[in-house]
């Protein structure tokens, strides 16, 4: 018998879509079924955004200290129920569970800095700007904000957002992606035990009708998304043109370079995690080794090495290092990449495709590709999957050069024992996260996070002081009395 389809959360109940179609949720490890997404549609966002709406005044109006006593709340019942979530992670997503409880934490980092919004949403104060006459600067809240969440981190992803935008006074419409819907559907039976009003939080499963309608609609003011460049693009354009403030990350091809000095015996593992992490499915993840002048052969011979041991296997068992993608369909997509690299004259020195694995899931084995040129394909395009191409130079001055000549710019990182390089690497790298001797280059959620050109659409990042800055306006009141 299948399961009966997710329900979606408006007005602090559980409610069915209106829509009659559904897609299944599979364990991309087993290719079993294990849920069924419903695809929902523009009335289910228009109820959602109408309990939102009206749930604004009442949440704008309660003081700060209170809302972020919801937030306290809801990082308690998250810590304790930790672990049931990096299982749900593991198992719709496909992940390793070191890796799938390591999300989890970041997201729960997430909430404890929107627990701090009683001091970040203080404002300014000047007395006396003109002779008699102060000048406040207050934040307030916007209204309804919505998010339109990835994939590839199902729980941590959605609290880049919610609770930033809860603790500050607005009301939030979730729609995660159809692929990996229950890690949030648990967040949301969470958040219904946190004394939030009805209509403050509130899910609509559903695919691109439900996205163009969170753009579309006039009743939300703000629309957060991450996902790949061409939507990220199409995201902000369409939601800007509708009036809203939006933040839209996109994909990446993130440079991971190694100077001659590197520690290479340290270096190796970090740089293979990066590639290689969630199957390559994060946007911050290496896409292209730069080995810098004669450390080229050792570095893609340790890779190499390294890969070639990786235990490829199903997330939930012990001792393996890397997990499945996400869907058939995508792993047919990294092996046409596997595929074209190899038919464009790059060295494909580690074939992926040789690997033997298990039939049943969505695996793919890690492979390398050596002598890749920025004109081929797999030098190019995001592949968000366990490929790493490698790209030789004589000098650094090459390696700022093949930054500036791609559009992405999300992440890079750079392995060397000199503090005057990579002062030079930080200070000149396009993208806008650097790492230093890190292979993931992500920053924590008091800081910003979000790339450059046309890995981020908007102005102001996620994380930290950008995420108050997003969710609320300033107002100046300048007064005198006689």
């Amino acid at each position: 018998m299948k399961a009966p389809p997710l329900s979606n959360f408006i007005g602090g109940r559980w409610v069915p879509s209106t829509g009659s179609r559904t897609i299944d949720v599979h364990n991309p490890a087993t290719g079993q079924t294990i849920a069924r997404t419903p695809l929902s549609g523009g009335a289910d966002v228009a109820a959602a955004v109408a309990a939102a709406t009206a749930a604004f005044p009442g949440w704008s109006e309660t003081p700060p200290v209170v809302r972020a006593r919801t937030m306290f709340t809801f990082k308690a019942l998250l810590e304790s129920h930790a672990e049931g979530i990096a299982r749900i992670v593991t198992t719709e997503h496909g992940k390793t569970l070191d890796e799938s409880r390591s999300s989890v934490r970041r997201a729960i980092e997430c909430v404890e800095v929107a627990c701090g919004a009683p001091s970040m949403l203080m404002g300014d104060a000047l007395e006396n700007v003109w002779a008699g006459i102060d000048c406040t600067s207050m934040r307030q809240p916007i209204g309804v904000c919505a998010a339109i969440a990835p994939f590839n981190f199902p729980a941590m992803v959605p609290l880049w957002f919610l609770p930033f935008a809860v603790v500050s006074g607005n009301t939030f419409v979730l729609k995660p992606s159809e692929q990996v819907p229950l890690s949030q559907q648990k967040m949301f039976e969470l958040l219904e035990q946190c004394d939030l009003p009805p209509g403050v939080v509130n899910l609509v499963h559903g695919q691109r009708e439900v996205s163009e309608a969170i753009c579309d609609h006039p009743g939300i003011r703000a629309v957060s998304f991450v996902g790949s460049t061409a939507v990220a693009r199409a995201v902000y354009q369409r939601a800007t043109h509708a009036g809203k403030r939006v933040q839209a990350l996109g994909g990446a091809k993130n440079f991971i370079v190694v100077m001659p000095d590197a520690d290479l015996e340290r270096a190796i593992p970090i740089i293979s995690e990066s590639f290689y992490g969630c199957a390559g499915e994060r946007c911050l993840a290496g896409s292209i080794l730069v080995p810098v002048g004669p450390v080229h052969a050792e570095a893609r011979d340790r890779l190499v090495e390294f890969a070639r041991t990786m235990k490829v296997g199903n997330g939930m068992e012990a001792g393996v290092d890397m997990g499945p993608v996400i869907s058939a369909a995508h792993r047919d997509r990294v092996l046409g990449y596997v595929e074209r690299g190899a038919a464009e004259g790059a060295r494909l020195v580690l074939d992926g495709r040789t690997r033997t694995m298990s039939t049943d899931g969505y695996f793919v084995g890690p492979s390398i590709f050596d002598a890749v040129t920025p004109a081929m394909t797999i030098g190019r395009d995001e592949i968000f999957g366990p490929v790493a191409a490698i790209c030789p130079v004589e000098r650094l001055e090459d390696v700022f050069r093949l930054m500036e000549a791609h559009p992405n710019a999300n992440a890079t990182s750079i392995f060397t024992s000199s503090g005057k390089t990579a002062r030079e690497f930080a200070h000149r790298a396009t993208a806008s996260m650097v790492g230093v001797n890190i292979g993931v280059a992500s920053p924590m959620a008091y800081f910003p996070f979000g790339g450059a050109r046309d890995s981020f659409f908007g102005d102001l990042k996620v994380h930290g002081r950008d995420a108050f800055e997003f969710y609320t306006d300033k107002k100046v009141t300048i007064s005198r009395w006689f």
